[in-house]
């Protein structure tokens, strides 16, 4: 029994404007601290008097409308708030306090969010889970301190008093049942069989062994996320479970199954369940025993189910007939919809507030009982603290350690890929570092010894790049780090240590082909005691690297954070190294006549005269000037000229690959098929709903249909308006809203509307209109009132999740689309956020657009508001295509007239109870094929020759054809791009400051060479990153064909050049003077000249990276390789007249030596009049600068050529790949 009073949440936080938010978070925070000024803070209250109690036994749901608390709720009573959060009140289980025992071994809190490792099955990941919460290790762990021995001795105790109770009530127990008993008291077998039974009963069997995969890997459906989350966590021996709206992206037939688990798991083990649910359908609302109902923090209603309805009759309002129980609930709290269920009609309405139904719950029979129920003390007699969990870890130290080495070693092997790359990488530019500073003999002059210590930098140098990439593997595997660690699954140092040691084998067989192949050819001293010398070195700073950087990635958690952080410890380590900048230099003195220390060692060169002497950005996007084409529809709405259009397609197949999970199970065909002979159509003005059960294939379908599928084998007729589909003219007239809400991050919902519309409306639409619609859009959506807010990052900050869907649908109605696309509008909102986006998709279907949503879970009102149905069946086949019909009779027709179909009941959701009816099992227990009967019905022949009449064009038509690709001119594409890029940056602070804090640190060095290479390769590991999130954007509004890739690419691109050209500009300013070079005009612009064009294309060559790689973790391999083999032929390291012949080539196409060239010659290289003593020789300076470096001044002119080239090159390159490559896997 779970029991809590008077519980007060408070979070102090500060009202902003958004600009002045992000200034004073990045720049003003430690000033006005420092100063003594204060800033405004309002107390908000998330939760206000929350008392009840949840008793075991009982199902209870929570209820409320997105933002009321719940999730709050679930949190504290899971003993997982933040600590940051200000609490009043107590939580007690079984009498004891929440500090008293462990809360998160007790209770298990299932999130919103699905995080999972992408590299393991499903199998593997439920597996992994019920190791680590100890299945059938959990009820010694309270007793003795070897929970593994008395465990096994406590199953075999409870069998034979099982065994021993059925023959005294002469009981033969079922087969199965009896089967499952004994093998989950086998030692050794209870997790796997437990592994199994969790996914079954939540429908996973038929993915078992599938990868689960991520937003740029294939892997299991967002529905079958959604169903591992709940099972990851059920799996384990948790009484108490806690679960945060588990519903999204399933559809009610599913859901009412997981649901019904839950109740008999709830009522035969004595479970104490509180579930959050958005929009559960009537059957799966009357599984629950008692009801929760929250709004602004607030409980207006706990107490049993059955008493709801009569409580909101006594105020006054009453449920109509066909009106599910749970939508009428969170509708009659909402000022829009209360007014339509006020039943005392004989009196005045007056809304009711939530505070006024709170006081009349108190004043209640319901509200009277909790309250005396409350005030007595717990009964020790109904329970014992066996329920409970007193130990943080189910698992003794040593189980824990193996668990975690088990799972790292698997996703080592899923990642191999990455492991070898980086070998090969190693062993290549082992052999051209090799063969670059080939040797027969060592030879002991000074000008040898330098070449020998820059190869000795250079492999230090190539092992720690070489570990950047770790850095990103780190930060991915953090959230579900985070979410299991406080799970208490694990403890941070049972994961870290299996990271260091299996990395350990990585170091060594690296640093073992590094010095195997590059030892002897660079003649190095061929004594076996010095190779080994050597070997060591390399293999310890390979292992230190690698676990510095994981170290970073642990303390920043962000890729730009990380990207920042990790050049910062690099350059530390390189420059302090004693290299670059020799001990015995003195920083901060400098020649004021042109000779830089950080670059010439006192060491090796004297001078023979002794010369040593003491923003605001405007968010306003452009106006065009174009005609207004408006007209004004029966509703007074403003409504833009379209052209209806029906899609039609006939026998589409679909087919990929086999994954290699299955084929190793037995399965043998090459390719898997996914959609079987789909026919149909699709016609303006009608509202057409795609359903079937989770893993049916209507996503599926409807990436093949709107040309999506990135692979695999299509076949079939797709036709639009009677002609074949063309994908780029198919792109300008439809829309399509994604399951996942791929938005920019650092865009407000106004902004994300508008720049959709710039881009996707014709040019004849004026911006007054456009502004219109886009006004017109958000008030349909409901997102006017959150206009300004900040997208944000998905479990972070931002948008919530029905917010994000909300907008999704914006993005894609502002674009006026003929035919648009839903994939599951409603998944993730709540009925009255649901209710309210449907009626604004009927809306659209009534204009006249062709309309297609798949759906899972709809409500009475949201099903029988689409006009036809295409309902599919596991496998994707087809089992019904036609109208729904008024209160759904169509559809309901159909399949009663099937022998042994069940008849509906009355005030049954007849979406829910046609996915019943035609089920698997339900196909199993009638013994037909509801798709074969569905082929042989009369209505599968009506509806082929409805296809091909509709497939026929209509006389005097003609195919769609736009004079352009993209609905506006490239200057207004870039345009656009260029204005979100802007907004993106500005308000991207912890990206452009990161890459200017680092700049004092290279002034006050007085550096050059480091300065060039470090500040650019932070440029190009930062830039990284950002670019990469924003790709994900990239695909969805490139397949919307919103505008060319090449005018993004160049918007980007020359979004750049500002920040690029502050960061020069300051340290110009600070460390041009510092250094001490000459004054000049010339030099001067040449120095910031150089500086541009160097930092440029470093970070182009950053997003060129990301576009030729599918996920950040390759490109940092692919950079890294690029930073070592420029960095060995810039000239520095190896001087360019010592760089053999048959490697010169590269020294001429590297952009550090052009760098290195224009630099070191425009402000040294007219030096013919200063002597210096170089080597025992006097030369003069600029002598020295040809003869030792190769750096000539009459290459100059092709040097400034050269550096503005490569960012112009990369550039273009960035662009190609862009609108060429697609590593987007569907």
């Amino acid at each position: 029994m779970i029991r809590r009073r008077s519980r007060r949440l408070r979070a102090a936080g500060c009202t902003r404007h958004l600009l002045v938010q992000m200034l004073h978070c990045h720049l003003l925070q430690l000033l006005t601290s420092m100063l003594g000024f204060n800033r405004h803070q309002e107390r908000i209250h998330i939760l206000k008097d929350v008392t009840g109690i949840l008793k075991p036994s009982r199902m209870t749901l929570l209820l409320g409308p997105p933002g009321c608390g719940k999730t709050t709720l679930l949190l504290a009573l899971a003993g997982k708030l933040n600590k940051n959060l200000k609490v009043t009140g107590e939580i007690d289980y079984n009498g004891v306090k929440l500090q008293d025992f462990v809360p998160e071994k007790t209770a298990a809190y299932i999130g919103q969010y699905d995080l999972h490792v992408p590299e393991m099955t499903v199998r593997e990941t439920l597996d992994f889970s019920a190791r680590f919460q100890g299945v059938g290790s959990r009820a010694g762990t309270n007793l003795c301190t070897k929970p593994s021995a008395l465990n096994f001795l406590y199953k075999i105790e409870i069998m034979k008093e099982v065994i021993r109770r059925e023959k005294e009530a002469g009981i033969t127990p079922d087969p199965d049942v009896d089967t499952y008993m004994k093998a989950i008291s086998v030692e050794g077998l209870e997790r796997s069989m437990q592994t199994d039974y969790i996914m079954k009963i939540m429908g996973l069997d038929i993915c078992a062994d599938v990868l689960i995969g991520d937003a740029m890997r294939r892997g299991i459906s967002g529905g079958e996320k959604k169903r591992l989350t709940t099972g990851e966590m059920i799996v384990g021996p948790s009484k108490a479970l806690f679960m945060d709206e588990i519903s999204t992206g399933l559809d009610s037939s599913t859901t009412f199954q997981i649901v019904s688990c839950l109740q008999q798991l709830a009522h035969i083990s004595e479970s104490t369940i509180l579930v959050s649910l958005l929009q559960p359908a009537p059957e799966t609302y009357q599984l629950f025993d008692d009801i929760i109902l929250m709004a602004e923090g607030q409980i207006v209603y706990h107490g049993p189910k059955s008493c709801i309805m009569s409580f909101f009759e006594s105020c006054g309002f009453k449920c109509p007939g066909r009106k599910g129980d749970a939508d009428f609930l969170q509708e009659v709290l909402s000022k829009k919809d209360q007014q339509q269920y006020w039943s005392r009609t004989e009196e005045g309405y007056n809304f009711v507030t939530v505070d006024q139904f709170c006081d009349k719950f108190k004043a209640s029979q319901s509200g009277q009982n909790l309250a005396a129920e409350l005030s007595k003390p717990y009964d020790e007699s109904k329970g014992h603290n066996n329920a409970l969990s007193f130990s943080i870890y189910s698992l003794s130290k040593w189980d824990l350690l193996k668990a975690c080495f088990a799972r790292e070693l698997l996703l080592m092997k899923r990642n191999a890929f990455i492991y070898i790359a980086k070998t090969i990488q190693l062993g290549l530019l082992a052999v051209i570092t090799g063969t670059v500073f080939l040797r027969t003999r060592m030879s002991v002059d000074r000008i040898h010894a330098n070449y020998y210590m820059g190869s000795l930098f250079y492999a230090l140098l190539l092992l720690m790049v070489n570990g950047f990439p770790e850095l990103a593997m780190t930060i991915d595997s953090l959230p579900v780090f985070y979410k299991q660690r406080d799970d208490y699954f694990y403890p941070a140092w049972a994961y870290a240590i299996p990271s260091f040691i299996l990395k350990i084998p990585v170091s060594l067989v690296e640093s073992v082909a590094w010095t195997t192949i590059s030892y002897y050819l660079i003649g190095y001293t061929p004594e076996a005691s010095r190779f080994f010398c050597q070997l060591l070195v390399l293999f310890l700073m390979h292992t230190v690297t690698l676990s510095m950087f994981r170290c970073i990635a642990s303390y920043c958690q962000t890729m730009v954070a990380g990207s920042v952080g990790g050049t910062m410890a690099f350059l530390a380590t390189l420059l302090f190294g004693g290299f670059i900048i020799p001990r015995c230099f003195a920083i901060g003195l400098t020649i004021k006549k042109g000779t830089s220390r950080a670059i010439i060692s006192r060491n090796k060169l004297t001078r023979f005269d002794g010369g040593d002497q003491d923003n605001n950005t405007e968010n306003m996007m452009p106006k065009l000037q174009a005609e207004t084409v408006l007209s004004p529809n029966r509703t007074g709405r403003m409504v833009l000229p379209f052209t209806p259009l029906i899609i039609s397609f006939q026998d589409v197949n679909y087919y990929v690959d086999t994954p290699a999970e299955m084929r190793g199970h037995g399965y043998i065909e090459k390719k898997l098929q996914l959609l079987h002979n789909i026919t149909g159509a699709f016609q303006p003005g009608v509202l057409s709903a795609l359903m079937g059960v989770t893993g049916a294939g209507k996503t599926t379908l409807l990436d093949v249909l709107s040309g999506r599928k990135t692979g695999g084998v299509i076949e079939g007729d797709i036709r639009i308006g009677g002609y074949p589909k063309i994908q780029q003219t198919f792109a300008r007239i439809s829309g399509y809203c994604e399951q996942t809400d791929v938005h920019s991050p650092q865009i407000t919902v106004s902004e994300s509307v508008a720049y959709s519309a710039w881009l996707r409306l014709p040019p004849e639409v004026d911006s007054k209109a456009r502004n219109e619609f886009v006004k017109e859009v958000l008030e349909i959506i409901e997102l006017d009132e959150i206009r300004d807010f900040l997208v944000g990052i998905p479990g972070v900050n931002g948008l919530s999740t029905e917010q994000r869907k909300r907008l999704t649908i914006a993005v894609e109605l502002v674009s006026n689309p003929s035919i648009i696309f839903m994939d599951e509008p409603t998944s993730g909102l709540d009925a009255r956020a649901a209710a309210i986006v449907m009626r604004a998709v009927k809306n659209v279907a009534d204009t006249g657009r062709t309309v297609v949503c798949t759906i899972h879970q709809p409500s009475i009102d949201i099903f029988e508001a689409f006009d036809e149905l295409m309902l599919m069946k596991r496998g994707g086949e087809l089992i019904y295509a036609g109208p729904v019909g008024h209160h759904s009779c169509e559809v309901i027709k159909y399949f009663q007239a099937i022998p042994g179909v069940a008849r509906i009941k009355e005030n049954y959701n007849p979406s829910t109870w046609m996915l019943e009816v035609t089920s698997t099992s339900m196909e199993l227990q009638l013994g037909v094929d509801f798709a074969q009967m569905y082929r042989e019905s009369s209505m599968c022949k009506d509806k082929d020759m409805l296809v091909k009449r509709l497939s026929m064009p209509v006389p005097g038509t003609s195919d769609l054809h736009f004079p352009t690709q993209f609905p506006q001119k490239f200057r207004e594409q870039f345009k656009a791009c260029l204005w979100k890029q802007c907004l993106s940056y500005w308000r991207t602070p912890s990206y452009n400051l990161g890459r200017n804090d680092q700049q004092g640190l290279f002034t006050i060095l007085g550096c050059m060479y480091g300065f060039i290479l470090f500040s650019g390769v932070n440029n190009c590991q930062s830039v990284m990153p950002f670019v990469s999130v924003e790709r994900s954007v990239v695909y969805r509004e490139r397949f919307a064909g919103m505008y060319s890739p090449w005018a993004y690419s160049f918007a980007q691109v020359a979004m750049e050049i500002p920040y690029v050209l502050v960061q020069v500009v300051l340290f110009m300013l600070i460390a041009y003077p510092m250094i001490g070079y000459e004054w000049t005009v010339a030099k001067f612009f040449w120095f910031m000249y150089t500086m541009l064009c160097t930092l440029l294309y470093f970070v182009y060559l950053g997003m060129l990276m990301v576009s030729l790689t599918p996920n950040i973790q390759v490109a940092s391999i692919l950079a890294s390789m690029f930073y070592t083999l420029q960095n060995l032929m810039s000239g520095f390291i190896v001087p360019a007249p010592q760089i053999p012949k048959w490697w010169i080539w590269l020294y001429y196409i590297s952009p550090m030596s052009w760098t290195l060239n224009v630099f070191f010659t425009t402000q040294f290289g007219d030096h013919n009049d200063r002597m210096i003593v170089v080597f025992e020789e006097t030369k003069s300076v600029a002598a020295f600068m040809m003869d030792y470096f190769g750096f000539r001044r009459d290459l100059l002119p092709l040097g400034a050529v050269a550096l503005a080239a490569f960012p112009v090159l990369f550039a273009v390159l960035f662009g190609y790949n862009i609108s060429k490559l697609n590593f987007q896997r569907r």
